[in-house]
């Protein structure tokens, strides 16, 4: 499930792309393929809860701790995005996650 708690994403599911925007929840069945974008230009915060547990360790070895929930992300350059999307790419596997990206 992903509540949109400020700003707008377009979010594809089930073969559909529609804009969601803050206050909008979308519900994903388990496994089912689903991607968003933030195609706004401005930030985006989400909520995103997953059942069963143990998707948020998946995040949590990918994703950049900050500070507090207003500080902005880490700007990564393209040789630290390619690093990041390939650690990914191996993590996803221990977390029964497939990545329908190119």
């Amino acid at each position: 499930m992903f509540t949109l708690l400020e700003g707008e994403l377009e979010f594809t599911f089930r073969g559909e792309t529609r804009s969601v925007r803050a206050g909008s929840t979308v519900n994903v069945p388990a496994n089912a393929p689903h991607a968003f974008r933030n195609a706004s230009g401005t930030s985006v915060h989400m909520m995103c809860l997953a059942a069963p547990a143990g998707l948020e360790e998946f995040f949590l070895e990918v994703g950049d701790p900050l500070e507090s929930r207003t500080s902005p992300p880490p700007k990564l350059d393209k040789a630290q995005m390619e690093e990041r999307i390939k650690k990914i790419r191996a993590l996803a596997p221990k977390y029964r996650t497939e990545l329908l990206i190119p």
